[in-house]
């Protein structure tokens, strides 16, 4: 047993990052600090009153510390170990978490402007980012609708011979393709648009209403409702607006507001004055403010450029020159982080911090309403199963297979009554032949059960109920297993939703109404889910890999290769022999078969 309170002593007073464990070593929370000594004993303090913080204390086992040079190392540390560990408490934004953004390769010669979430140091100018309310297309509609730019993908070659498209007949294209701008007058409007981006929309406005005008008075009134479309885009750009901005304002503004039921985050970005975007995130960090905002800036930017030249916090970060430095780093110039106490600046971020602050009460108001039936459920299906705990973590087994083949297994799991889908698991039956359902239940089980001592915190947290889909049979399967371990478990037939328990022969049957029940379906079906989706992926490479096999020299170790490398098929097919070659164990001869079965294909 790890004495803490021996273990602070030794606590270093310098900057670094913490780690703190549970009883398996695994990783609850990551944290940086500028004093160590300091930062890590106030966790073990009984000053401290938040309850996300008084649950993850709870649970410390013992800590860990690196010590580092300086307290940017630590920021940067405590970043790249959280997307490592993915600790429960600490906040993590998904990865494909990324906004649109408008591109314009201003290198081009004549330059396009596209929709774009990848984004790359290309020397391209980015606009953005767009969120509910005014989307990116929207933006590039009224773009079209005011200046002739092109929208299509057509090269501009020295001696143009195409015939023009429509774009330039009804006026929203120049056609440079077909040589009927230079580049000099086609550029001329490409600044005009990003003048617009910029937040400078008057000349838009102008050029928008005199062209509705004139295509209703040519009695062409499909063309003078796309203008006026544009115009209302525009109106609602500026309803948004609750005050004016200096026009070169380019904010990037991070509201907090919390409470012992749920933290927010509001985003909201002001580009040329204008408010361009605004959207609220729930988090679970369980540090104070500083922590959950300088955590959601670190991983927001890496997903995200850095447009602003300004970051507008709610709260004054321990960390704030240290994430400037490492942000202005990310753009290339300075980017300037600070908490506004008056001004322009304060009002956009008090707007701000009110969305966050409507957000936080929209969830306390459901969470104390969905908290009070999750609990009424749980405590009635307690009662109605008589078993000797609440159960706060139940867990649904499911098979599912075709004739024998591609058998998995899923594990879903409801912790307090509501999914917890990051300790979803699944297995993939190796030791049952042909279509044994029972005897694929009792392997997924057996190997559930092995695991109650594995680092992974899904199958560390023993279930204080189990679920499998069925009746009897698989009840009786599963509680050979289960018995030795003094775990609840329950079989749930589908037909007549009854209720099996071991060594009762008579079914349980509730109320089609009552919660319990219904807490039981979600489960049940969640798990059918989850197992036929594995079972269709593992079928469609199956037949996949199955068909690359058919190539000369392709066995199932060299097709498996070739799908993990270009992921489809499709990639395999339009291949080069020097992709190919680049794979370890493929040779010339290989990319050659490889390369003729497709092109035989095609002619077939």
């Amino acid at each position: 047993m790890i004495d803490l309170q021996e273990k602070l002593k030794y606590l270093p007073a310098k900057p670094g990052v913490y780690i703190m464990l549970n009883e398996f070593s695994q990783v609850l929370y990551v944290g940086k600090a500028k004093n160590l000594k300091n930062r890590v004993r106030q966790y073990f303090q009984k000053s401290t009153s938040e309850e996300k913080t008084i649950l993850l204390v709870q649970k410390i086992k013992d800590f860990k510390f690196i010590v580092v040079n300086t307290e940017t190392e630590a920021l940067v540390l405590e970043n790249n170990l959280i997307k490592e560990h993915k600790p429960f408490y600490n906040i993590l934004l998904k990865d494909d978490k990324t906004y649109p953004y408008i591109k314009i390769n201003i290198k081009d010669d004549f330059p396009r402007l596209e929709i774009t979430r990848k984004l790359k140091q290309t020397g391209a100018k980015y606009f953005g980012p767009y969120m509910r309310g005014i989307s990116a297309s929207a933006m590039l509609e009224v773009i079209h609708s005011a200046f002739p730019l092109k929208s299509c993908k057509a090269t501009v070659s020295p001696n143009p011979k195409k015939r023009e498209c429509l774009q330039y007949h009804i006026g929203r294209c120049k056609a440079p393709c077909t040589g009927k701008i230079s580049s000099a007058d086609y550029k001329v409007f490409v600044k005009k648009a990003i003048d617009f981006l910029n937040g400078n929309d008057r000349e838009v406005r102008k050029l928008l209403q005199e062209k509705m005008e004139n295509a209703s008075k040519l009695l062409e009134f499909e063309l003078a409702m796309q203008y006026r479309n544009g115009l209302k885009i525009l109106e609602n750009l500026v309803r948004k607006q609750s005050a004016d901005f200096p026009l070169d304002l380019n904010l990037d503004i991070f509201a907090y507001s919390g409470n012992a039921v749920a933290s927010v985050i509001n985003f909201t970005a002001v580009r040329g004055g204008k408010i361009l975007a605004s959207e609220n995130f729930v988090i679970e960090e369980c540090g104070d403010s500083q922590d959950a905002i300088s955590n959601y800036i670190m991983q927001f930017y890496e997903k995200n450029p850095v447009l602003a030249e300004e970051i507008i916090v709610s709260h004054e970060l321990l960390f704030g020159q240290e994430i400037e430095d490492y942000i202005s780093h990310l753009k290339g110039s300075r980017v300037n982080l600070f908490c506004p106490k008056a001004g322009v600046r304060h009002s956009v971020l008090s707007l701000a911090q009110q969305n966050a602050s409507q957000e936080l009460e929209i969830i306390e108001a459901k969470t104390v309403n969905k908290d009070a039936l999750t609990r009424l459920s749980l405590e009635e299906l307690k009662e109605a199963l008589s078993l000797s705990v609440l159960p706060k973590r139940i867990e649904c087994y499911d098979i599912s297979n075709i004739s024998g083949t591609d058998k998995v297994a899923s594990m879903v799991v409801f912790i307090n009554g509501e999914a917890s889908r990051q300790m979803y698991r699944r297995f993939k039956i190796k030791t049952v032949k042909g279509s044994d359902d029972f005897a694929s239940l009792r392997e997924a089980i057996s190997r559930r059960v092995a695991n109650f001592e594995d680092t992974d915190l899904s199958f560390s947290e023993r279930p204080d109920l189990i679920v499998v889909d069925g009746g009897k049979g698989q009840l009786s399967s599963a509680f050979a297993i289960l018995e030795p371990f003094g775990i609840s478990v329950i079989g749930l037939a589908k037909r007549e939703e009854e209720i099996f328990v071991p060594n009762q022969s008579t079914p349980i049957l509730l109320s089609k109404d009552s919660l319990p029940l219904k807490l039981l379906q979600r489960l049940r079906d969640e798990a059918h889910r989850f197992a036929i989706a594995y079972h269709r992926a593992l079928r469609d490479e199956r037949q996949t890999r199955s068909n690359l096999t058919n190539i000369e020299g392709i066995g199932k170790t060299k097709a498996r290769q070739l799908l993990m490398h270009f992921k489809k098929v499709e990639n395999v097919a339009m291949a080069t022999e020097k992709d190919i070659i680049e794979i370890k164990g493929f040779g010339k001869k290989d990319a050659e078969n490889i390369i003729n079965h497709f092109k035989q294909g095609t002619k077939d």
